[in-house]
């Protein structure tokens, strides 16, 4: 637990928050910027006593309802709050030894609705977990691969058919970057993982563009961005693609989608009749 830390960044937070930002009344004869210690206690229904303390650096560790009360009472934003947490030396949520493999009932109905968006579901590690057919149509038939191969970071950097890795994308080196960055945060979030630290170590022995970038130490993940793929059945294809968040199970869902209407919409259209039949032979 970095106290002074801690404290600085509490305070630092709640002096920038007006207290209408809160639902609270301006009220005369304030003397600092923000809120006051109380304020903060009372919408983060602690004690004042123990906000206080964390805020002159003498307060003990808070446990994660005192810093989920904190993180609404001061209006974090989700890097803030993950900030929070490390400060504090807690895990930013309870996920356990490894990232988890099941997915809600509701998100594979999802898939099944989506007709007209490529859908798929990882995990924090990148293993892939479910897919919808217009993902496998665009990607590959990820239920022909094995379970270790099921993986975006294995399946790209140790790819045993080096001209097919990275499915056709404009950019790829981007796509390497984000998988290497979500492989990294996977790491410190499960240290003990085992078979996290097997693809680490596989990577690492396996491909020197994973060696660079591992030793680079950047940490890139992208949520919203537009991506270029060279398809061999349909061609170019220009797809906009979005991340959402399952923090409370580290899993991603992602859509790739185009404008409805358009011709990359009317090649999507295509590609989903075709399915994963292999057009180039």
């Amino acid at each position: 637990m970095d106290r002074r830390g801690l404290a600085a960044f509490l305070r630092s937070r709640r002096e920038r928050l007006r207290p209408q930002d809160a639902g609270l009344p301006v009220g005369p004869r304030r003397r600092t910027p923000g809120l006051r210690r109380e304020e903060v206690a009372q919408l983060a229904q602690i004690s004042v006593d123990h906000y206080s303390r964390l805020e002159q650096a003498r307060g003990k560790h808070p446990s994660r309802p005192v810093l989920n009360g904190i993180a609404r009472a001061l209006r974090l934003s989700d890097q803030e709050r993950t900030h929070l947490f490390r400060l504090a030396g807690q895990a930013e949520t309870e996920t356990g030894t490894g990232p988890s493999e099941a997915v809600p009932a509701g998100t594979l109905r999802l898939l099944e609705r989506m007709n007209d968006a490529g859908v798929i579901v990882f995990n924090g590690a990148c293993q892939v977990l479910a897919w919808n057919p217009l993902a496998a149509a665009l990607f590959e038939d990820f239920s022909a691969l094995g379970t270790a191969d099921r993986n975006f970071v294995r399946r790209y950097f140790l790819h045993p058919e080096p001209d097919r890795r990275g499915y056709g994308m404009a950019g790829v080196e981007r796509f390497a970057g984000t998988a290497v960055s979500y492989l990294r945060v996977a790491t410190t979030r499960y240290p003990h993982n085992a078979e996290i630290q097997t693809l680490i170590r596989d990577l690492l022995a396996g491909s020197p563009e994973f060696a660079r970038l591992w030793h680079d130490q950047e940490l890139r993940i992208e949520h919203h961005a537009h991506q270029v793929l060279d398809h061999p059945a349909v061609g170019r294809l220009e797809l906009d693609f979005e991340i959402l968040t399952m923090p409370d199970r580290d899993q991603q869902v992602v859509m790739f989608t185009a404008e409805p209407g358009s011709p990359v919409y009317r090649a999507l259209e295509l590609l989903r009749v075709i399915g994963t039949q292999d057009m180039t032979v």
